[in-house]
C-alpha cells in the first residue's frame, strides 16, 4: 500500500460477545469472511465493549451495595446509587458532577465521564447490568497481539478504543485506551518543516487519530461492527502504550 493511503475495513458478522469469548478466533474468522489476511504493518482496532465483555467485566447491579458517598453523589447526578458506587470504585478522584454526568480521573489515568461505565449495547438481566472498562487495556492488546501472531503469518498492532467527550467541544470521539505494536504518541519534535525549521512542540496522538477514524465505521448504536482492520497507518510497527497518552498531572494546566 502506498504511504499516502490509509484503508479501513470493518469486519462483518461478528457475533454477540460473552464472557470467555475467543476474540482471536473471532477476528481471524471475520478476516476470512471478507477475504482478508493479516499483513505486516496492519492494525486491528477493537471496540472496548467486546474486550470488556470477553474479559467478564459485566456487573449485576443487584450485587452492588452503595456507600453513603455513592448515595450523596447519586442525588446530585440523578443516577442510580449502585451505578455511582461502581464509578467510585473505578476512579481515583471525582473532578466534576452535574445532573447526568460525573467526571472522574479513572484508575487508568483517563479523565472521563462516569469512569467509562456503560449500559448501552449491554444485554440487561434482572435489575440491570453495567459494563466496566478492561482491567488493563494495554495488557489486553499485548495478549491479543501475541495470540494473533502465533496463528497468522504477520503480527498486527492492536488498539482498543472507547468514546470520550471533550471539555471544550461538543460530541464524543473515539480515543485509544489500549495500545500494543505502534507508537501511541508520535514525537515529531526536532523534525524539519517544509522550510527547514525544526518542530518544537509537535507530538501527535497517533493512536487517538486512528481511534477516531475507526470509530466512524464502528458506529455508536446497532451497527454491530466492533472490529476494524486498518492498513497503511504510519509508524507501524512500533512501540508504545495508551498510558503514553495520559497527560502527567504536573503538566495539566486545568486541574
Amino acid at each position: 500500500m502506498r504511504s499516502d493511503e490509509l484503508r479501513l475495513r470493518a469486519l462483518p458478522g461478528l457475533p454477540e460477545i460473552g464472557p470467555g469469548a475467543d476474540l482471536c478466533t473471532l477476528i481471524l474468522d471475520g478476516l476470512a469472511a471478507c477475504s482478508e489476511t493479516l499483513q505486516s504493518g496492519d492494525v486491528l482496532v477493537l471496540a472496548q465493549k467486546i474486550v470488556s465483555k470477553a474479559e467478564g467485566r459485566l456487573i449485576d447491579l443487584r450485587d452492588v451495595a452503595p456507600s453513603a458517598q455513592a448515595h450523596a453523589l447519586a442525588a446530585k447526578a440523578g443516577k442510580d446509587p449502585r451505578l455511582v458506587e461502581l464509578i467510585l470504585r473505578e476512579s481515583h478522584e471525582v473532578l466534576r458532577c452535574r445532573p447526568g454526568v460525573i467526571i472522574v480521573e479513572h484508575r487508568l489515568g483517563f479523565v472521563m465521564a462516569n469512569a467509562g461505565i456503560d449500559q448501552s449495547n449491554v444485554e440487561q438481566h434482572g435489575d440491570g447490568m453495567a459494563l466496566l472498562l478492561p482491567l488493563d487495556p494495554d495488557a489486553s492488546c499485548a495478549a491479543l497481539r501475541q495470540q494473533l501472531s502465533a496463528r497468522a503469518a504477520a503480527t498486527p498492532a492492536v488498539v482498543i478504543i472507547d468514546s470520550h467527550g471533550r471539555a471544550w467541544r461538543q460530541g464524543t470521539v473515539g480515543v485509544a485506551i489500549g495500545v500494543s505494536g505502534l507508537p501511541a504518541l508520535q514525537d515529531l519534535r526536532g523534525q524539519p518543516d517544509r522550510h527547514g525549521r525544526p518542530l518544537e512542540v509537535t507530538e501527535v496522538g497517533l493512536a487517538d487519530e486512528l481511534a477516531a477514524a475507526a470509530s466512524l465505521l464502528m458506529g455508536q448504536a446497532r451497527e454491530g461492527r466492533p472490529v476494524v482492520l486498518a492498513r497503511g497507518v504510519p509508524g507501524v510497527p512500533g512501540t508504545g502504550c495508551a498510558r503514553d497518552l495520559v497527560r502527567p498531572r504536573a503538566l495539566d494546566l486545568f486541574r
